[in-house]
């Protein structure tokens, strides 16, 4: 059962797609990337939230004051879910949903985010070249943060251009990453 840990759509149950290798980040998860980003900054105002999956990193961020959120998902399946729970959450109203790959999305998204959460399929060996192009693209500011769950099998670099491994926790199998513009 997955459901919004806190703010204004606290506990809210969300829907979960099925058959398409969704593995949505725990309670356990979501609560320390969340505690992570409280404690790194105070600007909320634009999230992307890759590889969304349900969308509950997202709808997290927004349930907790982000002004605004993209989501990312290639398959329709997760896309209509993604819709489904903004609706039940009543935060559709600051929020889109890009039906596509994360590659495609790299290439078409033109605006600046303060925060990117990254969710992406944990056998994804290549995870690491996605914080490389994302730290080289237009979406990243300077005060943009990164965070990305990923398994422990596989450590990512402590750099990806311009972007600095800032803190890293592990939780069983899954790792927070979190990078930041070096300074």
């Amino acid at each position: 059962m997955l459901r919004v840990i806190t703010g204004t759509a606290k506990g809210t149950l969300l829907k979960v797609p099925d058959g398409v290798g969704v593995r949505p980040a725990t309670d356990l998860v979501r609560g320390a990337i969340f505690s992570i980003l409280e404690n790194l900054t105070d600007d909320w105002s634009r999230v992307l939230d890759l590889f969304s999956g349900s969308g509950a990193l997202g709808i997290e961020a927004l349930s907790r004051g982000a002004e605004w959120a993209d989501f990312v998902d290639r398959e329709r399946r997760c896309c209509d879910i993604i819709k489904q729970n903004l609706v039940k959450t009543k935060l559709a109203e600051r929020a889109h949903v890009y039906c596509s790959s994360v590659v495609k999305a790299l290439a078409f998204l033109d605006k600046t985010y303060s925060i990117i959460l990254i969710d992406p399929p944990y056998k994804d060996e290549t995870i690491g070249e996605l914080v490389k192009q994302l730290a080289d693209s237009k979406l990243v500011g300077e005060h943009t943060i990164i965070v990305m769950t990923h398994s422990s099998r596989f450590p990512l670099q402590s750099n990806y251009g311009t972007m600095q491994l800032f803190k890293e926790h592990r939780h069983g199998d899954s790792t927070i990453s979190v990078y930041r513009k070096e300074n």
